[in-house]
C-alpha cells in the first residue's frame, strides 16, 4: 500500500544582490529588462508573501537560502588577487559582465536547484537529490556546490535521503534540474511517472535541436540522473521539448508545461512527439488516468504564454479535491491568457481555481511562481526526519520579514555590484540567516 505523503515546496529566498544584468540568453524577460534598477528588498518580501499565502492554505512550505554573492572564490579562481575590495574594483574595470555573473541572485529560482525523486519511485526507497550543474550559464554553474550543502543540511538522515554530486559541468551533460522534470502520480505517496524533458541529444547530431537558442537540458543528463536515482523503466519517460518552442524563448520546459498528480497542463507546441509521450505516460501511470489539458495556439499564442508565464505557475492539489493554479499577476494583464483562465475554471475540469501572486521582481528577470520553488514529495516519516527549521510558520515568517527589512537595499544597479559594502552586507545577512534557519556553515566565507 502507498504511504501517506505530501508535496513540500521549497522556495528560494530572493538574495540581497538581486539585480537585472540580462545574463540569460534565451530568456526573453531576462534580456528585455537588462540594466534596469532592481529592488532586492521588495523581491524578497514578495517571495515571502507568496510562501506565506500557500502556508496559510495548509501547504508545507520550506525555504532554501540565497548564496554568497558576489562569489569571491570564483573571482579568485579566475586569477583576481588582493583584498576583496581590490578584486571587486579590478573585475568591475576589466570585465563588468563577469562581476554581474558572480553577483547574480539566480539561485532564488530553486526549480533549477536540483532534481528530486521521491522514495515511492526509487529502488532503495529513499528520497534522492541531485543538484543541477546548470552548465549552460556561467553565473548559474557556480551554484551547485552550496545548493548541495544546503540540501544535505536540510535532508541529512541517510536512512531516508540520498545525495548525489552534480553531473560533470560540460554541455553534453547540461542539467537544469526540476525545471525540466515533472512527476505524475495517483497520489504523492504512490509510485509515479517521472517525466524528464530534454532539449537535445548531445551525442547524436542527427536528432532535432534548436538553432536560435541553446538547449540547456540534454537527454544524456536526464538519463544519468534516472540511473543515479535508481529509477527503473516503469517510472521514467524521456520526452523531447519542441525545438521551435526553445527558439521562441521557452528556455525550460516549466515555461510551457506544468504537472501535478495525474494532470499535465501544457501548450500544444510544448513537446516534439506529444502522442507517443502521452502514450508512454499512460502505460506507466498506476492508480489514476492521465488528464492531459492542452492549450491550443489559437486560444493562447505561444508568445503570450511566454510573456505571461502562464505555464510557469504552480499547480497544487486542494483539500476540496480539485487543483489550484497559482499564476503571476502578468497572466491577468494579457487578454488571451486572462480569458483562457476564466474558461479553464468554468470548464468543469480538474483545475478548479486560479489565484494571482505578485512576483514582479522575479518576473522581470524571467522567473514566475514555479521557478521559485523546488518540489519534494515526502512521506510522514521523511517529513519528520528532515530539518524542521526551514519550514515556514507564522513566527519564522515574521522573523524573516524583519531580517529582510534590516539587511536588504531597496535599490540596486549594476554599478552597485562593485561596492565592497554590498559584499559585507550580504555576508553579514547570510551569516545571520544560517543561524535563523539552523543550517550550519554552508557558505565558503563561513568555512
Amino acid at each position: 500500500m502507498p504511504k501517506h505523503a505530501i508535496e513540500a515546496n521549497f522556495d528560494g529566498l530572493v538574495g540581497p544582490t538581486h539585480n537585472y544584468a540580462g545574463l540569460s540568453w534565451g530568456n526573453v524577460a531576462s534580456k528585455s529588462n537588462v540594466h534596469a534598477v532592481s529592488n532586492p528588498r521588495e523581491g524578497a518580501l514578495q517571495g515571502l508573501q507568496k510562501m506565506k499565502r500557500l502556508a496559510d492554505r495548509g501547504y508545507v512550505q520550506g525555504i532554501l537560502p540565497p548564496h554568497e554573492r558576489p562569489h569571491m572564490p570564483t573571482l579568485k579562481a579566475l586569477g583576481f588577487t588582493g583584498s576583496d575590495a581590490d578584486i571587486l574594483q579590478a573585475v568591475a574595470k576589466q570585465n563588468p559582465v563577469v562581476l554581474a555573473a558572480v553577483a547574480s541572485a539566480s539561485c532564488m529560482w530553486t526549480a533549477n536547484a536540483a532534481t528530486v525523486s521521491p522514495s515511492a519511485d526509487t529502488t532503495d526507497h529513499r528520497v534522492h537529490f541531485t543538484p543541477a550543474n546548470l552548465s549552460a550559464k556561467f553565473h548559474r554553474s557556480i551554484e551547485h556546490v552550496v545548493t548541495g550543502r544546503a540540501l544535505a543540511s536540510i535532508f541529512s538522515d541517510e536512512a531516508y535521503f540520498a545525495h548525489h554530486k552534480a553531473l560533470p559541468s560540460v554541455g553534453q551533460f547540461g542539467d537544469e534540474g526540476a525545471a525540466n522534470h515533472t512527476r505524475l502520480c495517483a497520489s504523492h505517496g504512490a509510485p509515479g511517472v517521472e517525466l524528464f524533458v530534454y532539449g537535445q541529444a548531445a551525442f547524436d547530431e542527427s536528432r532535432p535541436a534548436p538553432v536560435r537558442f541553446p538547449a540547456r537540458q540534454t537527454l544524456e543528463a536526464s538519463q544519468a540522473i534516472a540511473r543515479l536515482h535508481g529509477l527503473t523503466d516503469e517510472h521514467v519517460v524521456f520526452a523531447q521539448q519542441n525545438p521551435a518552442a526553445i527558439d521562441s524563448g521557452v528556455f525550460h520546459n516549466d515555461v510551457i508545461a506544468v504537472g501535478n498528480g495525474n494532470v499535465l497542463f501544457y501548450h500544444e507546441q510544448a513537446f516534439l512527439n506529444e502522442k507517443s509521450m502521452l502514450a508512454d505516460i499512460r502505460t506507466r501511470l498506476r492508480g489514476a488516468e492521465l488528464q492531459a489539458i492542452k492549450v491550443m495556439e489559437s486560444d493562447v499564442p505561444l508568445s503570450d504564454a511566454v510573456a505571461s508565464y502562464l505555464f510557469n505557475s504552480q499547480l497544487l492539489s486542494t483539500p476540496e479535491g480539485g487543483m489550484m493554479l497559482a499564476v503571476p499577476g502578468e497572466c491577468r494583464e494579457i487578454a488571451s491568457v486572462s480569458s483562457f483562465l476564466d474558461g479553464l475554471v468554468t470548464a468543469g475540469g480538474p483545475i478548479t481555481s486560479v489565484e494571482v501572486f505578485d512576483v514582479k521582481q522575479s518576473m522581470r528577470n524571467g522567473g514566475g511562481p514555479a521557478c521559485l520553488r523546488l518540489r519534494v514529495a515526502l512521506s510522514d516519516e521523511e517529513l519528520k526526519a528532515m530539518h524542521q527549521g526551514v519550514l515556514l510558520d507564522d513566527a519564522l515568517f515574521e522573523r524573516l520579514n524583519i531580517w529582510v527589512q534590516g539587511h536588504y537595499r531597496d535599490e540596486l544597479s549594476q554599478a552597485d555590484l562593485a561596492d565592497p559594502m554590498l559584499l559585507d552586507e550580504s555576508r553579514h545577512a547570510l551569516d545571520e540567516l544560517t543561524g535563523i534557519l539552523g543550517l550550519g556553515s554552508i557558505y565558503d566565507f563561513q568555512r
